[in-house]
């Protein structure tokens, strides 16, 4: 059993996370993850910009930042895996859903999703793995029932 933590660190009301949790049960048995932990926290422009400068050196904000804690080294059987955290900017999520033209609920699944497969060591360095990874997110997306 995973251990999920949705923490809003914003002032705004997020309506949109149960169906996120719902979501993210989902792509964790999609993805065949068990017993792990990890977390996803909803914050603003500013500290998305704060932690952006911190850890990746880059002075702006951005949509979605993933910090993995293990790099999925074979656990024992029974060890809880601490996969990391994910920070989704509501504010950049907003915007992009504007311009993209869907709902804030797509967006939010959709930069949680990306978030949740670069915890399981996704990229999207290079053209292959980007496609690998953006169709996997669009598979899991389309599966569950959040289309554009």
């Amino acid at each position: 059993m995973n251990e999920i933590s949705f923490i809003n660190q914003t002032k705004t009301e997020l309506k949109e996370i149960p169906t996120l949790k719902e979501l993210i049960s989902f792509a964790s048995l999609y993805e065949k993850v068990n017993d792990a932990f990890f977390s996803i926290i909803f914050i603003d422009d500013k500290k998305m910009r704060e932690l952006n400068k911190q850890y990746r050196k880059i002075d702006k904000s951005t949509d979605v930042l993933s910090f993995a804690f293990e790099d999925n080294e074979d656990l024992s059987e029974g060890t809880i895996r601490m996969l990391g955290e994910i920070y989704i900017s509501v504010d950049r999520a907003r915007e992009q859903a504007e311009l993209y033209g869907h709902s804030y609920l797509r967006e939010l699944a959709f930069l949680m999703i990306h978030g949740f497969l670069h915890l399981l060591g996704y990229d999207h360095m290079n053209d292959d793995d980007e496609k690998k990874m953006f169709d996997r997110q669009e598979v899991i997306l389309n599966e569950f029932g959040i289309t554009r």
